[in-house]
């Protein structure tokens, strides 16, 4: 499965490539992969590497790799999440080491959003965030989201689910 690459004005957005997979790494071995499951060794996250990749196949879509236009590196991911034992599609966001505060996942985040909705024929979107990630619940609230409700999810971990403006609420 091949998506083609959104753009932004400072960024692409494309399925991950073995290249993305030392940038998520080193990210995922620091305290702030928290959300995402870390932090974890590099073994680890190679699996999770694996599954972003194996959730293109199963569900014919996924995170994207989020590419600086400016410099070549990858800056993060942002995407679509549904795992078993999710109440819904998911949209998340990270930004790696070095690219946090630019207002990346910003703009990578309502790029994704749009691609929801005008291509893929969505409705609704969820952020999922752990209840101390007061920057992502920051973002999510800047992207128009409402904080909808408590949940737990199928591991135990709490979280706030965010609930994204309806497509007609943001044209």
């Amino acid at each position: 499965m091949t998506i083609g690459p959104l753009q932004t004005e400072n960024l692409i957005l494309r399925m991950p490539v073995i290249a993305d997979f030392d940038a998520m790494a080193e990210f995922l071995a620091e305290k702030r992969s928290s959300g995402v499951g870390g932090p974890m060794n590099r073994a680890a996250a190679w699996r999770t590497f694996a599954t972003d990749f194996g959730h293109w196949h199963i569900r014919g879509y996924g995170m994207f790799a989020v590419e600086e236009k400016s410099s070549g590196k990858t800056a993060g991911m942002v995407g679509f999440w549904y795992p078993e034992g999710w109440p819904e599609v998911e949209m998340g966001w990270t930004a790696y080491t070095g690219f946090e505060g630019k207002g990346i996942a910003f703009e990578a985040a309502k790029r994704v959003r749009q691609h929801a909705y005008d291509d893929l024929g969505w409705n609704t979107l969820v952020s999922i965030i752990l209840p101390d990630n007061t920057r992502s619940i920051k973002l999510a609230e800047r992207l128009g989201a409402k904080f909808e409700r408590d949940w737990v999810s199928p591991g135990g971990t709490d979280a706030k689910i965010y609930r994204h403006p309806a497509p007609k609420a943001i044209q």
